[in-house]
């Protein structure tokens, strides 16, 4: 069978790499470059972690998850990850932690709390101040976000049966009968469309667009003093939920940057304004930092990058079939990349093998336990 895909990010591409693995034939296309710069995925790294809060479906899939990245670092060639494990901390009359690891301890992935007053000692860098509860967990990592996309538009372009097409925009999707109008005028069919354009999905579906809405999103990387950034790059990913910010760090593990950001949703911006950011806005978060990291006071910003997320208000995917021939395809909600390779995986798995589309997208949204069969 033939599937078009409209979106050239992760998730996109991973269900490029599903179908084409399996031999059906794909066409995508992409408004921009492949990377695209602009696309959510293209930065230099995103985290994948067991602890998820309350939401017990998703801490469950990231087995499912990891075992899809094994199943791509063997046709890529490359493991594009590196071990971190994960240190979630709470305060402030947040429970994120406490809850994250009550739901582990129920699907038997048990947490470690650790006692307050021995987390310096554990992990030396941090201070506690507005720590309450910490919990240790020997999995979770770093997934290379921008050197994952750029490998698989590699490993695509190799397929005989795909077709890449880059600085393509698509002006129409038409999800009952299998087709696409780009903004040139052409039109191309398939027996197959799915739409994963991420920040950009409510323009071409506006009947989503108030329940997939983009978000700017600012991320701050950080030049270290020398000595720091050795002892940070084999130190842990962080998820601090102490109040109003919800922090997370990605430590600058093989030679990556050192990248702080706000998980708290803006809800706003246009994917395609001007992406400036300014230190000021910033200032919640460079006041947390301040207070959890030892020796922040020496660290300079290097940069600060913004970047859309498309999200919805439960968090959960929207991975659903619309229309007689078209699938929408919206796993972002700020925590997508993670869930990459096995939301393309198993998409083209449902797509080619006829898998119930309902019981799919109960899977996706986190309301499930295992993937549809």
């Amino acid at each position: 069978m033939k599937t078009i895909i409209v979106g050239g990010g992760i998730m996109g591409l991973s269900t490029a790499w599903g179908l084409a693995r399996n031999g059906h034939e794909v066409e995508l296309f992409e408004q921009g470059p492949l990377p695209n710069p602009l696309a959510s995925s293209v930065d230099q790294h995103r985290l994948i972690r067991h602890p998820y809060g309350d939401h017990a479906g998703y801490a469950r899939m990231i087995d499912e998850a990891f075992v899809a990245w094994d199943l791509l670092w063997g046709d890529l060639g490359q493991r594009l990850y590196a071990s971190t494990g994960t240190l979630a901390l709470t305060g402030n009359g947040a429970n994120w932690a406490e809850r994250s690891a009550a739901v582990l301890a129920r699907i038997g992935k048990p947490m470690t709390e650790i006692a307050v007053d021995k987390l310096p000692r554990r992990f030396p860098l941090l201070d506690t101040k507005g720590v309450e509860h910490a919990y240790w967990m020997e999995t979770g990592g770093v997934l290379f976000a921008q050197d994952i996309v750029g490998a698989l538009v590699r490993h695509l372009r190799t397929r005989p049966n795909v077709r890449l097409h880059t600085d393509t925009p698509v002006r129409d999707v038409d999800l009952e009968h299998g087709s696409v109008t780009t903004a040139a005028g052409g039109k191309h069919a398939a027996d197959a469309v799915v739409v994963a354009a991420g920040a950009w999905l409510p323009r071409l579906l506006p009947a989503l667009s108030g329940r997939v809405v983009p978000s700017r999103q600012v991320v701050i990387y950080f030049d270290l003093p020398a000595e720091q950034r050795a002892a940070w790059a084999t130190g842990p990913m962080i998820i601090d939920k102490t109040g109003d910010v919800g922090l997370y760090l990605v430590p600058p593990a093989e030679g990556r940057g050192m990248k702080i950001g706000d998980h708290e949703f803006s809800r706003r911006g246009d994917p395609d304004a001007a992406r400036e950011a300014s230190e000021e806005e910033m200032r919640p978060l460079l006041d947390r930092c301040r207070s959890l990291l030892k020796g922040f006071e020496h660290w300079r910003i290097e940069q600060l990058k913004v970047c859309f997320y498309s999200v919805t208000d439960d968090e959960r995917f929207v991975v659903e079939k619309h229309g007689a021939r078209g699938w929408v395809m919206s796993p972002c909600s700020g925590h997508g990349f993670k869930f990459g390779a096995v939301m393309g995986l198993e998409l083209a798995r449902t797509i080619s093998g006829g898998r119930d589309a309902a019981a799919h997208a109960k899977w996706a949204a986190g309301l499930v336990g295992d993937a549809p069969t």
